[in-house]
């Protein structure tokens, strides 16, 4: 919720993007000090791991608290959103004790944007899960070959954050999150033509992390866009319990089918539920990046302009 307690409404996109790119960053450090500081492999020590996470997040903590003034910028933001009272009157509505809500329209968008984290979250997810398994039992491949794809996929997202980050600024949030949508369906739909392990594999799990890209980058600010400063953390904690449901409930009910069909239903089910978080997402009408006419990128941070 820092996020976008401190970030003018038109950067969200971008900000977010950093975010995740640092989030995967932040895994490779991990994955790194697993092969330097993790030895044994039939007594692992893990010590010196857990010591070498908690001091980088240690060390994050100290960064944030140097360098993030949050009151003075909450303070900044809160008059700034006092000025755009007349706007946010559009979107909001009164009630009898003078307490603020969604209106009717907005309250839609936020259901269906909410629907849609599921559904996406629903196919992803089932996919990283039981890709594994997949690879083992369909394709015949041994040993942890598998993991090549899935870090294709990371490494595709990984540079794709921040272009992306910088194209939603430009065509929209809501444009960026279909055509992401569009190229997870393409991708689950060429996984499950393969009858084998081919090395254009890859190529389609590049394109899965792109598309995946273009759905993290921009959901979670459309989300928060439609909240004031006041009831962000809500938003977000609304975000995140959607989003971890959907991540509960799809290795469950995705595992069930593919223990009692087949596992050649891991792609056909993605590919149900992708296509239906792009109908539910057309049905989005709020929460898009509203930039406003300024001569330079730069000018978003001043509040007083």
């Amino acid at each position: 919720a820092l996020m976008p307690d401190v970030t003018p409404k038109p950067l969200r996109s971008k900000a977010n993007a950093v975010i995740n790119l640092m989030g995967s960053v932040g895994g490779v450090y991990t994955l790194i000090m697993i092969k330097l500081l993790v030895k044994k492999a039939d007594k692992p020590d893990y010590m010196l791991l857990f010591i070498s996470v908690a001091g980088l997040m240690v060390l994050a903590a100290m960064l944030l608290l140097a360098t993030i003034r949050e009151n003075k910028l909450r303070e900044e933001k809160q008059a700034q959103e006092a000025k755009e009272g007349q706007e946010d009157d559009e979107e909001t509505e009164t009630d009898a004790r003078g307490h603020g809500g969604l209106s009717a329209p907005v309250r839609k968008s936020l259901i269906f944007i909410l629907a849609s984290v599921v559904l996406w979250f629903m196919a992803y997810n089932a996919v990283t899960t039981a890709f594994s398994r997949y690879a083992v039992h369909v394709w015949g491949l041994e040993g942890g070959s598998f993991a090549n794809c899935l870090l294709v996929a990371t490494a595709a997202a990984m540079v794709s954050y921040i272009p992306i980050g910088m194209i939603s600024g430009r065509i929209g949030r809501k444009r960026t999150i279909l055509a992401g949508i569009t190229l997870m369906t393409f991708s689950y739909f060429c996984g499950f033509l393969f009858r084998e392990y081919s090395a254009v594999i890859n190529a389609v799990f590049a394109v899965t992390g792109i598309g995946w890209a273009a759905i993290n980058v921009n959901s979670y600010p459309m989300v928060v866009e439609m909240s004031k400063n006041s009831n962000v953390g809500k938003y977000t904690g609304l975000y995140y319990t959607f989003s971890m449901a959907a991540q509960i409930i799809t290795p469950v009910l995705s595992g069930f089918f593919l223990e009692h069909v087949s596992y050649r239903t891991l792609f056909p089910y993605a590919m149900l539920f992708s296509v239906a978080s792009f109908c539910t997402m057309l049905a989005v009408k709020h929460g898009d990046a509203r930039p406003e006419k300024k001569e330079s990128v730069l000018e978003h941070f001043d509040i007083e302009d």
